[in-house]
């Protein structure tokens, strides 16, 4: 087995990702694909590239795995605080007005590309805590990435990972394990659904109210930002707000959505 992907061989992974989740490998993050698909042949046992390229156009379970190995799930709890300030403080008001009118009692929220679940678990422990009766909500939590999804489910996290937690929220929403670790309880996990998803794909969603999509588009060229960017237009309700990574921006894209600046975080909305 070679050390490193010939130019043709990267060429053509490069091609069949994309096709597959619309991220975009680079020359810049080349050696990621190169240790991650190496590690893939020593896993399987597979004695060169062009099999595994061979493998993985009739073998749909490899596919999804080698693009879960090839996704880097970076998160925590809370991360990038402004945000859960701006839905506590600005969204949630204006979306119970909106629900109040529509005499709807119900929120959705997506979070798409959830990682091992911080994000969909921060978030419901927010609306669990802020929503007024009899106002609900509903979390769809979704990941390319099939490992990180069987975290998320399991709602257990080793105690190096809740740094970030509120006290009060730790308290209420977490049981202590006896291995020094931290469950989610019951009643927070009973209101998220993870799901596997590819972005390039159809959901099916509709009517969302809130999307958390942060720091995922990173990891698409432009073209695949906009095929992802207007399948969540789609996928929301007329009014509903759209969360992006502080590094990200649609700004110079042809998107239906419209910047908001609040107070605490700027984010962009869909307004019809």
């Amino acid at each position: 087995m070679g050390d490193l992907l010939t130019d043709s061989e990267f060429e053509q992974f490069r091609k069949l990702i994309y096709k597959e989740s619309g991220i975009s490998f680079s020359e810049t993050n080349r050696s990621i694909l190169d240790s991650r698909l190496h590690d893939r042949l020593r896993k399987t046992g597979i004695a060169t590239i062009k099999e595994y390229y061979d493998k993985l156009q009739k073998d749909e379970e490899e596919m999804k795995v080698m693009l879960d190995s090839i996704t880097t799930n970076l998160t925590r709890f809370f991360r990038n605080q402004a945000h859960f300030d701006a839905l506590i403080n600005y969204i949630l008001p204006e979306l119970i007005k909106v629900k109040k009118a529509q005499n709807n009692t119900c929120i959705t929220v997506w979070s798409a590309g959830c990682s091992t679940g911080e994000e969909p678990y921060s978030l419901a422990m927010i609306l669990k805590d802020k929503l007024p009766a009899p106002y609900t909500f509903k979390i769809v939590a979704s990941d390319l990435s099939l490992t990180s999804l069987l975290v998320g489910q399991k709602g257990f996290y080793p105690a190096s990972r809740i740094s970030g937690i509120p006290e009060d929220y730790l308290a209420r929403f977490f049981t202590q394990t006896d291995n020094g670790g931290y469950q989610v309880k019951k009643e927070i996990m009973d209101t998220i659904r993870f799901d596997y998803h590819n972005l390039t794909h159809e959901t099916g969603l509709k009517n969302l109210d809130i999307v958390f999509c942060r720091n995922v588009l990173i990891y698409f060229d432009e073209a695949a930002q906009l095929e992802v960017i207007n399948k969540f237009w789609d996928s929301m309700a007329a009014k509903s707000y759209l969360f992006i990574g502080h590094s990200e921006s649609l700004f110079g894209m042809n998107t239906k959505f419209q910047f908001l600046k609040t107070d605490w975080a700027c984010l962009y909305q869909k307004n019809i």
